[in-house]
């Protein structure tokens, strides 16, 4: 009687088998080898074969699946019929036996070594089984029977089933070597080198992912999939990987990636950089619906309105004329939802209203309606305002989370600081080891001045979360803008930016306490440096103040005027200039 394994290593082997063959069908041709029928044409079936076959197939539906694998791999053997050999392999998944499929596998493959269809279901049950040393000359044979022109493909969908193996160290081993004939060729170098960064990088070993894009590059410096795993790549402490991704966007790079390294740019808060980044797209591709949705949501964010409005129409007529796709609907809602913020800026609701008024997405409800609350906020409509937020139906705990964090946004903008500090206090109660929210509160402590409190939750954060860069600036500057603990206070931003290089809001944070220990000339050299990679209104209010302070006046005016061209409101910008009775 043949032994079964477990039901969950069998459910990862038939998800694994079948995620992959589709994958690897749809880059190759036809198979090398004997292509597998549907059923055997005129077979000269005896009535001995018809019975074994007959029997093999009740007793694989009946209680003993086991006989009935054996049955059909042995008709297989005795026909040499490919269509067999593949029954067996379904049946073997069939009875969650993953050693069975291999057996049956492995017995097909002998019987025509030239079939890519028996290698690979070979290939696919070693890696599911995570007997990933044997899978080296399947893998092999695979890439030697794939048409050349097809190979960068058939390595991409080869690494996605090596990934799905427990150990990611070793299935990055194994593929670099069974990739090893591969890897210094110009047509796959990059290819290759780009799936073994990947699962070095899965396994956590970036600089061995960075390596093989490196290595990825050199091969073809024209290629996609080094710079794919750059972009992944891409970190403050890991500048290297942006190097790479710079030294493709020197060529002729496609539009979708020049758009993700504007996006990777705005995670790490460089807005300024990502704009122009869009720019470039925009204006050689201008075209490319997606570069003027993110480049119009930009300009909104800095206040740059009519340009803002341009490049969103541009966005919608561009869909219009190319036809919306189901992933282009949410597009088309953000950017309706950017032109009625649009509108609120400017102050006419209405119009922002009637942009509001076209969003018919569910996804999109809740954000629909934070704007539609945020325009009834502004005419001193709060509590219409919160209702409406708090209507919004929930249909998961990610929803509920959404709407408290849309409900406190509200409460901020308009300076009910207690009411937003005691939502999220209900929600840091139900979920209190989401950092973000604990951080949000220490911020609203921070602005009704409960110091201690504060900073109690700021020291909180730092244990449950001791890489939380946000934590130690937050609690750095707060001390330095009261002008206390001073040398503590630069100990807490220095660790800041151990954990985020470069941060110019982090930046911004030291060089107001070197300004506040009296070091002018150090504080001048940070600020200005944080102010040319992030022109913010809250670092030009600082830049301002050290220039002003060093009798620079007029250089001091003009970075207060540039800020607020960009946030006239800006709090910190305002009682710079009340502060030191200046009007720029």
């Amino acid at each position: 009687m043949m032994r079964f394994r477990p039901a969950a290593l069998a459910a990862a082997l038939f998800a694994a088998c079948a995620s992959m063959a589709p994958a690897l069908a749809q880059t190759t041709g036809t198979d090398t080898g004997t292509t597998v029928a549907a059923a055997p044409a005129n077979s000269g079936l005896d009535a001995e074969l018809f019975y074994e076959l007959l029997l093999g197939e009740l007793n694989s539906r009946g209680a003993d699946p086991g006989v009935g694998f054996a049955l059909i791999l042995d008709a297989a053997r005795k026909t040499n019929d490919p269509a067999l050999y593949q029954r067996a392999v379904e049946l073997a998944f069939e009875a969650r036996s993953g050693d069975a499929a291999l057996q049956a596998a492995r017995a097909w493959k002998q019987a025509f070594p030239q079939s890519r269809e028996a290698n690979r279901y070979v290939l696919q049950i070693l890696v599911a089984l995570n007997k990933l040393p044997e899978s080296v000359e399947p893998l092999r044979t695979e890439l030697a029977l794939t048409d050349p022109g097809d190979r960068p493909a058939v390595i991409a969908a080869i690494a996605r089933a090596y990934a799905r193996a427990a150990d990611k160290k070793e299935a990055a081993a194994t593929l670099q070597k069974g990739l090893a004939d591969y890897l210094g060729k110009p047509d796959t170098g990059a290819a290759a080198w780009s799936a073994v960064g990947r699962l070095r990088l899965a396994a956590g070993d970036t600089a061995g992912a960075l390596d093989a894009a490196r290595r990825g590059q050199a091969a073809n410096p024209k290629a996609e999939g080094p710079v794919l795993l750059a972009l992944e790549i891409m970190d403050p402490k890991v500048p290297e990987a942006e190097a790479l991704v710079r030294n493709y966007l020197q060529g002729q790079p496609l539009p979708e990636l020049r758009l993700s390294y504007a996006r990777a740019l705005l995670d790490a808060q460089r807005s300024s950089e990502a704009l122009q980044q869009l720019e470039v797209v925009t204006r050689e591709r201008p075209d490319f619906p997606e570069a003027w949705l993110a480049q119009g949501s930009l300009q909104v964010q800095d206040n740059q309105l009519d340009a803002a409005e341009a490049s969103l129409k541009k966005y919608l007529a561009l869909v219009q004329s190319q036809g919306a796709s189901e992933e282009r609907s949410r597009g088309i809602a953000q950017a309706y939802l950017a032109l009625a913020q649009v509108e609120e800026k400017r102050g006419h609701y209405a119009q922002a209203n009637a942009w509001l008024d076209r969003i018919d997405s569910a996804q999109d409800l809740l954000q629909a309606q934070s704007r539609r609350a945020s325009i009834l906020a502004r005419q001193g409509k709060i509590d219409e305002a919160l209702k409406l937020i708090r209507a919004v139906p929930e249909r998961s705990p990610a929803d509920a989370r959404l709407k408290g964090l849309a409900e406190v946004q509200l409460l901020r903008d308009n300076k009910q600081y207690q009411a937003a500090y005691d939502v999220l206090g209900q929600m840091v109660a139900k979920d209190p080891a989401d950092p973000d929210l604990l951080y949000d509160q220490a911020m609203l402590a921070e602005k009704m001045g409960h110091f201690d409190d504060m900073e109690k939750l700021l020291r909180e954060l730092m244990v449950k979360k001791p890489d939380y860069q946000h934590a130690y600036n937050a609690l750095g500057y707060s001390l330095a803008e009261r002008n206390v603990r001073l040398p503590e206070a630069k100990q807490l931003i220095e660790k800041a930016l151990q954990f985020s290089p470069g941060d110019p809001f982090i930046s911004d944070s030291l060089a107001w306490v070197e300004y506040r220990m009296g070091n002018k000339a150090d504080a001048l050299r940070i600020l200005q440096a944080a102010y040319k990679e992030r022109p913010d209104p809250e670092i030009a209010a600082h830049l301002g103040e050290v220039l002003w302070s060093l009798g620079q006046r007029d250089q001091a005016q003009a970075v207060w005027r540039e800020g607020l061209l960009q946030s006239p409101d800006n709090e910190t910008l305002q009682e710079t200039l009340k502060r030191l009775q200046v009007k720029p």
